[in-house]
């Protein structure tokens, strides 16, 4: 389950609600493709935008349509209560494993995060990805904090957001939290300008947006360093720079990944929930213009 690529898809939408038809064709993508795992509902796939009654159809039909591939699915929210009623209907459906951000408007104390983590995995008996994303949680985790929470039961992997750009100092940074943790935990980089150095630096899976729509340029990367083959890793990640610059120039990834499949036909231009919205016709035929040079597919 966690390794390898895990790509994460967007959750299109239109005047109806979920966009069924276009979530299903972005599926059948990394189903053809095989990416190792599928993480549905995650920040790219909008699941803060969504009712429980929306997740839970998402959920069900990403297990129904992946096509043998794992899938993990995102049961963030605000309140506790709220997550462990997701983590009920996400079991129910058929889930491998949970993504479990420590979603907060007040921020956090270390003993609030520790005890979120701790109730929540002693009442669900699937593995659970730790998603560490302060961007859009407003939680912080340090290695102590890790280490604590990956001693729970069913703590299986972590998300972190990103290594540093220098190699020297991302293989530090994995080192120093493959410390902290127990052997069996498995860690994940996010973020995919940093993708290819946490790859390189020994992070066990990539949890990819990219991958989400562009699965075999994704799986060039890791299918490389998976063989070792980092002089590949690292060529790719440059050659790709343009892509990482669109997701810089606005703001993240999710509207240039919902400009990337409306220019595909793979859903509509206005795929986003609101508030999101799309980019500018400019705009998107930068996104077409990258999609074209960089051959993504």
């Amino acid at each position: 389950m966690f390794s390898g690529l895990s790509a994460f898809p967007l959750t299109p939408v239109n005047a109806t609600g979920i966009d069924e038809k276009s979530f299903l064709s972005l599926l059948a993508r990394l189903t053809t493709a095989k990416v190792d795992s599928l993480g549905v509902l995650g920040s790219t796939g909008s699941y803060a935008y969504f009712t429980r009654e929306q997740r839970q159809r998402v959920a069900s039909l990403a297990v129904q349509h992946a096509d043998g591939i794992p899938v993990m699915v995102s049961i963030g929210a605000t309140s506790t209560d709220e997550v462990l009623r997701l983590a009920e209907d996400a079991q129910h459906a058929g889930v491998s494993a949970l993504l479990l951000p420590a979603v907060s408007y007040q921020k956090l104390t270390e003993e609030e995060v520790f005890g979120f983590y701790t109730e929540v995995a002693r009442n669900v008996s699937l593995p659970i990805c730790v998603y560490d994303n302060p961007g859009t949680t407003h939680t912080d985790f340090s290695n102590p904090l890790y280490a604590r929470i990956a001693a729970l039961s069913n703590i299986a992997s972590i998300k972190i957001p990103g290594v540093p750009d220098e190699i020297a100092s991302a293989k530090q940074r994995v080192n120093t939290l493959r410390a902290h943790l127990p052997d069996h935990i498995r860690i994940g980089v996010s973020g995919d300008a940093a993708a290819g150095n946490g790859l390189m630096a020994g992070c066990d899976v990539w949890f990819s947006v990219c991958g989400g729509l562009f699965p075999n340029t994704a799986l060039l990367f890791t299918q490389a360093a998976q063989a070792g083959d980092f002089a590949t890793v690292a060529a790719q990640s440059r050659r790709l720079e343009p892509l990482w610059a669109l997701f810089r120039q606005h703001g993240g990834s999710i509207r240039v990944m919902s400009a990337a499949a409306a220019i595909l036909g793979l859903a509509d231009e206005n795929n986003l929930p609101r508030p999101l919205r799309a980019l500018s016709s400019e705009e998107q035929r930068e996104v077409r213009q990258v999609i074209e040079t960089l051959e993504l597919s």
